[in-house]
């Protein structure tokens, strides 16, 4: 499989009142092309701080982070972030949101007719076209994470970047934008890394799970590859053996590492 993000020797520090405080330390990480990955580990330890580096938020105080060959050393188009909070502008309707992107992204170098097209291909995406002039007031929290997705879907991203997107919403809602993420990501061949807190969201979802140790000076403890076959319903696989074994081996490492920290 073709390597597309690379993370290597990766050390981040931040200074403080109390001194300087190590948050990540000796991270090395490979996602191949068309991967889903999900970090996942105990609270502070820096599963997102690491996100923001891949999305070039932050910079590293040492290491590398490469994305298709070249150093992130920035934000780009090419790495699109979701975050738990939708950030959409009250004042724009679901489609103004969304062509907003498309605009700063393509605008230079395509007329408007392509990139209305684009915009409302992101919202059929996510299955938002009917609520296309509905305002963020108008609809509910999971059909602004919907248009959240679809912003960063619709400027082609080669890598989407999701730091618990679903986080702040109902179960039944996690749950239907779950299977509404599998299908999108499988049809536009997106390379995935995901921030979760869930057990079984990171097992339905993803190729590979990564379990990072507590912070401080957080690295990666292990990574778990998940074999099951796509595409994947949760309904099929609340008693698969393999899926309830691939849920067990990650809370035992969640268990084990609360415990030594207790």
């Amino acid at each position: 499989m073709e390597k597309f993000v690379q993370i290597e020797n990766v050390y981040m520090s931040f200074d403080t009142r109390q001194g300087r405080y190590i948050a990540l330390q000796d991270v090395n990480l490979t996602i191949h092309r068309g991967e889903f990955v999900a970090l996942i580990g105990h609270s502070g330890c820096g599963k997102s701080t690491l996100l923001n580096l891949v999305a070039g938020l932050l910079a590293p105080t040492g290491g590398v982070l490469l994305a298709n060959g070249r150093e992130i050393a920035g934000p780009g188009p090419d790495r699109a972030v979701v975050f738990q909070n939708h950030s959409l502008l009250p004042w724009l309707t679901c489609f103004g949101n969304v062509y907003l992107a498309v605009d700063r992204v393509f605008g230079g170098a395509e007329d408007k007719a392509k990139l209305k097209r684009r915009t409302e291909d992101a919202l059929a995406l996510v299955g938002l076209a009917p609520a296309a002039q509905k305002y963020p007031h108008e609809i509910s929290g999971g059909m602004k994470q919907r248009v959240g997705i679809a912003r960063a879907l619709s400027m082609a991203p080669k890598v989407l970047l999701l730091d618990e997107p679903f986080g702040a919403l109902d179960a039944l809602t996690r749950a239907n934008l779950q299977e509404e993420l599998m299908r999108i990501v499988a049809a536009a061949g997106t390379t995935t890394l995901m921030v979760t807190h869930d057990v079984d969201e990171a097992a339905l979802l993803s190729d590979r799970i990564v379990m990072m140790t507590n912070g401080p000076a957080a690295t990666i403890g292990r990574i778990l590859d998940v074999r099951l076959a796509r595409p994947r319903r949760r309904l099929d696989l609340a008693e698969d053996p393999a899926y309830l074994r691939y849920r067990s081996e990650v809370l035992r490492f969640l268990y084990e590492r609360e415990v030594k920290v207790a």
